[in-house]
C-alpha cells in the first residue's frame, strides 16, 4: 500500500498556474514568429541559427513545467508512505468490555480469554515499544497511556471487568487509540480485541468507516482479533433463555484490510496462541514516511541548470 499526503495542501492550488505557463509560452512563440517574418535575409539567419529558424522550444517548456510542479509539491510538504519494516513500533491494545464479552463460548468467558491473550502480547512485544490500554463498551476509557512498564500494563489488563455501560463503540475505540498514538515518531499499531458487534453509533451513517478513515489518515495499522464463535451462549443471562451473543467478523475484516493489518479469528485456545506468535512477528511492520521536499528542490536546481544550458546553446535567441 502506497499513500501520498501533503503537510500544506493549500499550496497545491498553485498548480493551476501550469496551464497559464503553457498558454503564455505558445502565445509568445507566435508573437516571436511574426517579428521574425520582418527579416528579409533568411539565408543569413539559417547559416547562423541552423535549419530551424524558429523553434517551439518544447523541451524548455517541459523543463519549466517540471520546475514549477516540483517547487509547488516541495512547499506543499509532499510525503509518500509505504508499508515496510521498522526497528520500533508503538501500540494501543483496545479490549472490548461490553456485556456480549461475557459469553461463555470461550472459557471461562470471552473477556477473560481476551485478557489472557493481551497479557501474552504485552510480554511478547519489543521491550522499547510503548503500549497503551483502552477498554470500550458504550463508552471508551483510556486505562493506561502508552508506557513501556510491562508490570503496570499487565496489572491494568488483569483488573479489566465487564463494563456497566451498555453497547459497543468500536468507532470510538479506534479514534481514541489513534489519538493516543498521534505524537509517536515510531510506527503506529492498534490491536483491537472484540466480538465485532458494533452497536453504539449504529444510527450514525458509517460511524466505523469514519473512524477507519481517521486511522488511515494518520497511518495507523489495525490488527483485529475476533473473540468468540458465531453462536456463543450469552454470559449475563441464564442458559435456559437460549440467547446467543452476537458475533460479527465483517467489521473486523474491514478494519484490518483497509489499514494493511491482519485479522485473526480467536475461537479456541490454540488459535489464541497462534495469534500471539503472528502479531509478534508482524510487530516490526508499519507505514514508513518518505518526505520528498529536499529531493524535489534538488531536482529543481538541476533542471534550472539544464534549462540555462539549453537557452544558451540550442535555443539561443538571435538578436
Amino acid at each position: 500500500m502506497i499513500d501520498i499526503t501533503f503537510d500544506n495542501p493549500m499550496y497545491l492550488w498553485y498548480l493551476i498556474s501550469i496551464p497559464f505557463l503553457i498558454y503564455t509560452h505558445f502565445y509568445l512563440m507566435r508573437h516571436t514568429k511574426l517579428k521574425a517574418m520582418k527579416f528579409a535575409n533568411f539565408d543569413a539567419l539559417k547559416r547562423v541559427s541552423g535549419d530551424k529558424l524558429i523553434t517551439k522550444n518544447l523541451t524548455v517548456l517541459i523543463i519549466r513545467t517540471f520546475i514549477i510542479a516540483c517547487i509547488i509539491l516541495a512547499v506543499s510538504g509532499t510525503t509518500i508512505w509505504y508499508q515496510g519494516k521498522v526497528s520500533q513500533n508503538d501500540f494501543v491494545i483496545a479490549i472490548d468490555s461490553s456485556a456480549s464479552m461475557a459469553a461463555q463460548d470461550l472459557q471461562p468467558t470471552r473477556l477473560e480469554s481476551a485478557k489472557s491473550t493481551a497479557i501474552e502480547l504485552v510480554k511478547s512485544l519489543k521491550v522499547k515499544s510503548q503500549i497503551g490500554i483502552v477498554t470500550f463498551a458504550g463508552t471508551t476509557f483510556i486505562d493506561v497511556a502508552p508506557i513501556d512498564n510491562r508490570d503496570t500494563l499487565i496489572k491494568t489488563i488483569e483488573a479489566i471487568e465487564i463494563s456497566k455501560t451498555g453497547g459497543t463503540d468500536i468507532a470510538g475505540a479506534i479514534i481514541t487509540g489513534t489519538n493516543m498514538l498521534l505524537s509517536s515518531q515510531k510506527g503506529k499499531t492498534i490491536i483491537i480485541m472484540t466480538d465485532g458487534s458494533n452497536t453504539v453509533g449504529a444510527f450514525i451513517t458509517d460511524s466505523v468507516k469514519n473512524a477507519l478513515d481517521y486511522a488511515k489518515r494518520n497511518h495507523v495499522v489495525i490488527h483485529s482479533i475476533g473473540v468468540g464463535t458465531e453462536r456463543g451462549p450469552i454470559g449475563y443471562l441464564p442458559e435456559y433463555y437460549n440467547v446467543s451473543a452476537v458475533y460479527n467478523e465483517n467489521t473486523l475484516l474491514e478494519l484490518s484490510n483497509q489499514t494493511n493489518g491482519k485479522y485473526f479469528k480467536a475461537d479456541d485456545e490454540e488459535a489464541m496462541k497462534s495469534i500471539i506468535a503472528q502479531i509478534s512477528e508482524a510487530s516490526d511492520t508499519a507505514m514508513i514516511p518518505v518526505k520528498l521536499s529536499y529531493g524535489l528542490m534538488l531536482i529543481v536546481l538541476l533542471l534550472l541548470f539544464i534549462e540555462w544550458g539549453f537557452i544558451s546553446t540550442r535555443f539561443r535567441r538571435i538578436p
